[in-house]
């Protein structure tokens, strides 16, 4: 796997469980089971950090890195003549 592809889906991984712990902090419910190893850096550094970056920055960074997210919608073709 590309480095930035492992980047980008640690990434998601870390952001959707930092989201899960906050939408069950606020419901009451249980809490998913505290990070380990190496997700210890990206839940108590990397995630409070992406939420504090400006929106401008974060696209940027996104654009930057390869991955599907920078695939864009295609220009519709160029009708010639009447469509019946």
């Amino acid at each position: 796997m590309a480095f930035a592809r492992w980047v980008r889906a640690v990434s998601e991984k870390q952001l959707l469980t930092a989201a899960q712990v906050e939408v069950a902090r606020r419901r009451g419910a249980p809490l998913p089971p505290p990070p380990r190893g190496v997700d210890i850096f990206w839940q108590k550094v990397y995630v409070p950090i992406y939420h504090k970056l400006p929106w401008k920055l974060r696209s940027k960074v996104m654009l930057a890195m390869p991955g599907s997210h920078r695939r864009t919608w295609h220009t519709p073709d160029q009708v010639k003549g009447p469509a019946v």
